[in-house]
């Protein structure tokens, strides 16, 4: 899932960054309100974590804005507990929840599933693609019953594959879905991830559900190949 968190104290936004990403969050960082906003406006996100007091415009602005744009991904404020606006405000210009500092990560955590789970409805509590069934809810993972244990990262890819499920997807869209849009590193990352999925949930199998389509990407195939084929 996709988070945009927009912080300007640099120490809290960095260790709450890296706190979201171990529990399986794509986070994109805005430092300020203006570049929060635009960054909400083109993104497509599943929670927006948006602190009040910003440089550039306030956050309270930032949440009118996208409202105003018909913008309507989940947003949990953040602020100081003897900031001038209160809880009332914040819920009546949009807000979805809304968290006093300092506060609790693992509370925070729960608190944007929560938040995710109710913004889409429409999606399945579990998807499936050939025999292999992800839940988002529980984060477990089974194929023809056997349950497969993921990191954080590897569940990531795997829901972003299940969610475009038989959409090929190259290198440059699962980076910018699964790492940071922000990630420095080279995309044969996603090879190497690529990888140890398939040492998970195809090599135990009679057959491939993991396919790559050869100069443009990976995708997950409905209909798995058999090995011998």
């Amino acid at each position: 899932m996709r988070l945009l968190l927009v912080e300007d104290e640099r120490a809290l936004g960095a260790a709450l960054g890296d706190a979201l990403r171990e529990a399986g969050w794509v986070v994109d960082h805005a430092e300020d309100g203006r570049d929060g906003l635009r960054r909400g406006l083109a993104g497509q996100y599943d929670v927006v974590v948006l602190d009040i007091m910003l440089p550039g415009m306030n956050g309270y602005d930032v949440l009118k804005h996208l409202r105003a744009q018909e913008v309507w991904t989940p947003v949990l404020m953040l602020t100081a507990k003897d900031g001038e606006y209160d809880q009332t405000d914040a819920f009546d210009l949009g807000a979805d929840d809304y968290v006093t500092k300092p506060f609790s990560t693992p509370v925070l955590l729960a608190r944007l599933q929560a938040l995710a789970r109710r913004a889409a409805p429409e999606r399945p509590v579990a998807m499936t693609a050939g025999g292999l069934v992800l839940d988002p809810t529980t984060r477990r993972v089974t194929r023809e019953g056997r349950e497969i244990q993921l990191t954080a990262r590897e569940f990531a890819l795997l829901h972003h594959l299940m969610r475009k499920n038989g959409q090929v997807q190259s290198k440059a869209e699962i980076l910018e879905n699964v790492w940071d849009s922000d990630y420095p590193g080279a995309d044969n990352v996603v090879e190497v991830y690529i990888g140890y999925l398939r040492r998970k949930i195809d090599t135990p199998f009679e057959s491939r559900i993991i396919e790559t389509v050869r100069g443009m990407g990976y995708r997950l195939n409905p209909v798995p190949e058999s090995r011998g084929s």
